[in-house]
């Protein structure tokens, strides 16, 4: 059979679905592993990735089951909640590679504020003491502080933020087309008539 037909769009669909399970699965991991040793002190950074590689898991989920079975309601829900995430994710990864260095320091400030054992673990990740300005009347994590000779976090941040978004934004960009791609299969796939099926028997 041609790969246009019923069997290859099923076993590509099903692949597709499997690398979504796959990288659900990784993403949960690295969480917990950081978590567990102590890289990422934050809950709430924690959290936030194990939450997005749940989701991810049952919607591969629900592709694979809806593959498999041919089933008209799963792969009706799967095509649009993939199309959706398509959207999100293409207007996040278009942000990632256009966004300005002022942005990028904006945002940056404002994720500082917010979590405080965030601010502990870049302390001593990158050895360096507050936002803008160290201030060694305040306590910090970093090892440069017994020296007193600290350099303050938004200039060590800028350096990577501008890397990590424009790897965040590929990255994020080149899964999108995989999401379009599946949504194009999954309509596909939804539409072909099942071969083991009735004769008479066709799946809207």
């Amino acid at each position: 059979m041609g790969c246009g037909g019923f069997i290859c769009s099923k076993y590509a669909l099903c692949a597709l679905n499997i690398l979504y399970a796959l990288v659900s699965l990784l993403m949960i991991a690295v969480a917990a592993w950081g978590k567990w040793f102590g890289f990422v002190s934050s809950f709430q950074v924690v959290g936030a990735i194990i939450a997005v590689g749940f989701f991810l898991f049952i919607v591969s989920m629900v592709g694979l089951c809806g593959a498999l079975k041919h089933h008209q309601v799963l792969l009706f829900f799967y095509m649009v909640i993939l199309f959706a995430v398509f959207i999100v994710q293409f207007s996040v990864s278009c942000a990632c590679l256009a966004i300005s260095n002022e942005q990028q320091r904006l945002l940056l400030e404002i994720g500082w504020n917010k979590s405080e054992s965030m601010q502990k673990d870049l302390e001593r990740t990158l050895d360096c003491c507050d936002f803008s300005g160290v201030d060694y009347s305040k306590p910090c994590d970093a090892s440069c502080f017994t020296r007193r000779d600290c350099e303050q976090c938004s200039a060590k941040l800028q350096i990577y933020a501008d890397d990590a978004l424009h790897f965040v934004g590929g990255m994020s960009l080149f899964f999108s087309f995989t999401e379009i791609l599946g949504v194009w299969l999954t309509y596909r796939y939804r539409n072909q008539k099942d071969p083991h099926s009735n004769a008479g028997q066709f799946s809207d």
